[in-house]
């Protein structure tokens, strides 16, 4: 019992302790409840305002980030002001990315103009660009100025283009043979095209990339001007340096109204190789995209042709003294030399060159427009020069001075048949839109020359001869036709068929009106007498005849072939072959006749054979074969 007892006490203790352990946490838990209910009153305001202090925090952080960007811009004025200051010549690269940095801070500021200091940043941010921009300038101008040197000829001829290199070649090897190039041949054979060259490195490639540099950004803070100015000035000494080394110079106006033909043409083929010098335009082509690369092309395009202009004119003034010089049909071949060189560049100078308000193609254009109107009315003029020229014939009968010169005319013609092919389409007037065909001219120039020498040929009184004539000069023309290859193919077979079968018309008439009454004499026509027989046997026949008509038949072939023979010595045919055929078909004619004549006949004279058999039939071959000579009998061929 008294330990159930003791338990019970201890039991109790621990309620009572249970109970005020309760009570002292309830007084807690009812203090901290009326804490709470005032930690929530003060709350309460804290988180109504709450949004308020987020948005003020997110203002601060950012305020602070922009400050943090506006200081770093004026740290990168500070440093890029020490780097331009340096200027360019030490560090260019280093400056060219300067003057990017400032763009950059520029275009930054100009982007933030209500921020307070923006404006006075600008303004010297702008005042730094424009101290860059006149050293890029003054640096630009220095390099360009200080690279852009005259070619040397030696050099420009390495460049040629493969055609005009071996003729350069050849040329200098036939002056002297020590001086043959040793270049290899494969190297020339792999040039590829005919207007093949090797552009010439006008400005080493290691300086390129910092011309090109200064001349962006010149461009690009609005200095294209001056760029402009700068690159014209340098590579258009340079050009013109190139040129004066090569021997090209301007010819002005007063000095090409002086110059006569003389003069010109001797320096045309001078001129046609200095138009080699095309690959110097190139090469300037070649620079000009490599510096400028990146801006605009047609700022591209502009200083390029200011730069090369004044070369084009001064190359193009000797085209112009040689169009507007007074043309005859000798200088037609020069013209066409210049005009084969201008057609051989032409699409090299379209590619370089482009058409622009300032065309500076125009001069180009008008030298060669000249030249084909000018080459067209020479060879129009010339058919009528043919079919008008009235000067007299040869007493010889020979060839013509205007046979010879139209038919070797007329080779040189076929020899420039590509060029005058293109020459007559290209030109138009008025009454001929659609151009000329080169075959059917050549064709007109011969039939006006065939027309004249018929008219020619009636100033001989002798028939013989004017036949003659015509024989000579349409056979001089067939041959010279049958010797091309060039002119077969362009007048046909057909047209030399023709022109033989008048050859040997003309022969014909020739031996027919000539020789007629020489035939007559040795006839026996008239001679024979009616016997009253049948019989005609020689006796018969020389009885019946009268000896005095036959003595007179022998004096008259004497008289007549002696005339003919003098007076047929002194006729001309070139040809000997033709001369030959001539001589040949008289004799077949005559000498027949004549030892007829002399067996039938003679035994009637034989007393005074001597007197009036004055040649034997081998007397008169041997004088047939004296025919047309050009010289009287017995004297020296000359």
């Amino acid at each position: 019992m008294e330990a159930l007892k003791e338990r019970a006490n201890l039991l109790r203790q621990s309620l009572e302790k249970s109970q005020v352990t309760t009570e002292k946490m309830m007084a807690a838990f009812n203090t901290f409840d009326r804490r709470r209910s005032t930690l929530d009153a003060a709350i309460r305001p804290i988180q109504e305002n709450m949004p308020d202090i987020t948005r003020c925090h997110e203002n601060v952080s950012k305020s602070l980030k922009r400050t943090e960007v506006i200081v770093s811009q004026f740290d990168r004025i500070r440093e890029v002001e020490v780097v331009i200051f340096k200027g360019p010549s030490e560090d260019l690269d280093g400056f060219t990315e300067a003057m990017d940095q400032l763009l950059r801070i520029s275009r930054f500021f100009n982007s933030r103009k209500s921020y307070k200091t923006s404006e006075s940043t600008l303004l010297h941010v702008n005042r730094l660009l424009d101290d860059a921009t006149k050293m890029a300038e003054t640096e630009f101008k220095k390099m360009l100025t200080a690279l852009s040197k005259p070619l040397d000829p030696a050099s420009l001829f390495d460049c040629l283009p493969h055609k005009a290199k071996t003729y350069a070649m050849l040329t200098s090897d036939l002056d002297d043979p020590s001086n043959s190039s040793s270049k290899d041949e494969t190297e020339i054979d792999t040039m590829q095209g005919e207007h093949a060259y090797i552009l010439p490195t006008l400005i080493s490639a290691r300086y390129i990339p910092q011309l090109h540099n200064l001349a962006v950004r010149l461009v690009l803070l609005g200095h294209h001007m001056q760029c402009l100015y700068i690159y014209r000035d340098a590579r258009a000494n340079a050009l013109q340096q190139s040129l004066y080394r090569l021997g090209v110079q301007n010819i002005g106006k007063d000095e090409l109204q002086k110059m006569q033909w003389e003069s010109i043409q001797t320096k045309i083929p001078n001129w046609i190789e200095m138009m080699q010098i095309c690959v110097l335009f190139a090469g300037e082509r070649k620079l000009c995209d490599e510096v400028l690369e990146g801006i605009e092309k047609s700022f591209l395009d502009r200083c390029f042709m200011e730069a090369t202009s004044s070369s084009l004119a001064t190359l193009l003034s000797f085209g112009e003294a040689v169009v507007k010089i007074k043309m005859s049909p000798d200088k037609l071949f020069k013209l066409l030399d210049v005009y084969e060189t201008m057609c051989e560049f032409q699409p090299e100078m379209e590619t370089m060159f482009v058409s622009n308000e300032r065309n500076e193609l125009m001069q180009w254009f008008f030298v060669r427009t000249r030249l084909v109107t000018v080459s067209a009315e020479i060879l129009l003029g010339f058919q009528e020069l043919v079919v008008k020229d009235s000067t007299n014939v040869f007493p010889d009968g020979s060839v013509h001075p205007l046979s010879s010169y139209t038919m070797n005319y007329l080779k040189f013609l076929l020899d420039y048949q590509e060029a005058l092919t293109q020459l007559l389409l290209e030109y138009k007037t008025r009454e001929q839109e659609e151009g000329l065909q080169f075959g059917p001219l050549i064709l007109r120039i011969l039939q006006a020359l065939q027309s004249n020498v018929e008219t020619k040929s009636k100033q001989y009184k002798d028939q013989g001869q004017s036949h003659l004539f015509l024989m000579n000069n349409i056979h001089y023309m067939v041959t010279s036709v049958r010797k091309t290859e060039v002119a077969k193919e362009l007048l046909g077979d057909d047209w030399i068929q023709r022109q033989r079968r008048v050859v040997q018309l003309n022969a014909n008439q020739y031996r027919r009106v000539s020789w007629a009454k020489v035939l007559e004499s040795v006839s026996s026509q008239g001679l024979l007498l009616s016997s009253g027989g049948s019989s005609n046997t020689m006796e018969n026949a020389v009885s019946t005849a009268s000896k005095d008509a036959i003595r007179e038949r022998f004096k008259s072939f004497n008289t007549q072939f002696e005339e003919l023979y003098h007076r047929q010595c002194l006729w001309k045919v070139h040809e000997p072959e033709l001369c030959e055929s001539v001589r040949l078909s008289v004799a077949e004619l005559l000498i027949p006749a004549y030892r007829s004549f002399i067996q039938r006949f003679g035994p009637m004279v034989e007393n005074s054979k001597s007197k009036y058999v004055k040649y034997s039939p081998e007397d008169i071959e041997r004088m047939l074969g004296e025919l047309f000579e050009g010289k009287a009998p017995g004297q020296e061929k000359s």
